[in-house]
């Protein structure tokens, strides 16, 4: 009797678990949706557009390779904001999530207009 209730409670835990496994990785994928999120499509193409600018002027001789650099690594900072900003919110951001975002890439985009 004692063996069947020590199974029974095993097998209850073991299912739980199992549970909560499932549940977690479940969490853990983003849908398209919030993929395609408004905010996070405005504030990730713009990341795009300035990486695309960051590379012209590198190109052009406007702005040296250590310039870029630094100017890739603070975009790369705020896309990693973005999905971690994402992941509080079920996926997307808020309004005030992506006014401190635009201001960020604001800063970054004066960086990248007042290089030579």
């Amino acid at each position: 009797m004692k063996s069947m209730i020590s199974r029974s409670v095993l097998s209850l835990g073991l299912l739980a678990f199992c549970g909560v496994m499932v549940s977690s990785v479940a969490r853990a994928d983003e849908t398209q949706w919030q993929k395609d999120h408004p905010r996070r499509v405005e504030v990730n193409k713009r990341l795009d557009n300035q990486n695309r600018r960051i590379d012209k002027k590198m190109d052009n001789g406007h702005m040296s390779r250590a310039e870029a650099h630094k100017l890739h690594s603070e975009d790369r900072n705020i896309r990693q904001q973005e999905r971690d900003m994402a992941k509080m919110d079920h996926g997307h951001i808020t309004k005030g999530d992506q006014k401190v975002l635009n201001h960020e890439e604001n800063q970054v985009s004066h960086q990248i207009n007042n290089a030579n």
